[in-house]
């Protein structure tokens, strides 16, 4: 698999982010799949998705602590584009037992809180949204933060068993930002209100002029452990599970 993720990282070095997205849909037919947040990155793939193949699966993951301007972006691009961006929820059985053994707000209280937390409710519906796909995208640019600056277009998810690809890598945050205006790209009005991250309602923010655009997310712990599990990496590798 190494092998194959080298070839791939050579073959498509120079390849536009349409590019990179046309050949696994192509070459991985009825097997690649999107998740998104819906986040500005994310709203960005999801429009070229919806132009290259409106049947390509997207899903999103729905924690049960979103914010509402997350499931008015949600309406508004299936709407925008005629597709069905799939939900996944966590387990219920899973998220009762822990609010009540943990506590409703169990992440502010620790980093291992934090992850039992993200693991029900993002990475276990992950492991459901994904069971028959092979591929799978994401929005992750190196720019966004240090947990992510060896991020390559191509990598493999060990800890999923899937190729994962991540088209807009070399992205900047005004490349981004540039697409959505001239593309007319539905987004999320809290990016307007200081919200360069979104995440689940407790755990994001707003950041303040010249910090980190992860600074919201999980502001009360170490930059390096500011991830949620679904793209962690450990030396610049993915994460072995």
């Amino acid at each position: 698999m190494e092998r194959l993720v080298e070839e791939l990282n050579e073959r498509l070095r120079d390849s536009s982010a349409e590019e990179i997205l046309s050949f696994f849909i192509k070459e991985y037919n009825g097997k690649v799949a999107f998740g998104t947040s819906l986040g500005a990155e994310d709203q960005v793939i999801t429009h070229m998705i919806a132009n290259i193949d409106k049947s390509t699966k997207i899903f999103t993951l729905d924690t049960g602590r979103i914010f509402p301007e997350t499931y008015e972006t949600l309406a508004e691009t299936n709407k925008k584009y005629g597709i069905n961006i799939e939900v996944y929820f966590p387990n219920s059985e899973r998220v009762e037992r822990m609010v009540n053994e943990k506590g409703i707000n169990l992440f502010y209280e620790s980093v291992e809180n934090r992850k039992l937390c993200c693991h029900v409710r993002k990475i276990e519906p992950l492991h459901r949204a994904m069971t028959d796909v092979d591929v799978w995208f994401t929005g992750i640019r190196r720019e966004q933060s240090v947990t992510r600056i060896m991020t390559e277009i191509v990598e493999f998810d060990s800890a999923n068993g899937k190729i994962k690809v991540n088209p807009l890598v070399d992205w900047t945050e005004e490349d981004v930002w540039n697409y959505i205006k001239e593309n007319n790209i539905p987004y999320n009005k809290l990016h307007d209100r200081g919200f360069p991250s979104i995440g689940c309602q407790p755990c994001t923010r707003a950041v303040k002029p010249g910090e980190d655009i992860r600074a919201g997310r999980w502001w009360w712990e170490e930059p390096e452990h500011k991830e949620c599990g679904l793209h962690s990496r450990e030396n610049g590798k993915m994460r072995k599970a």
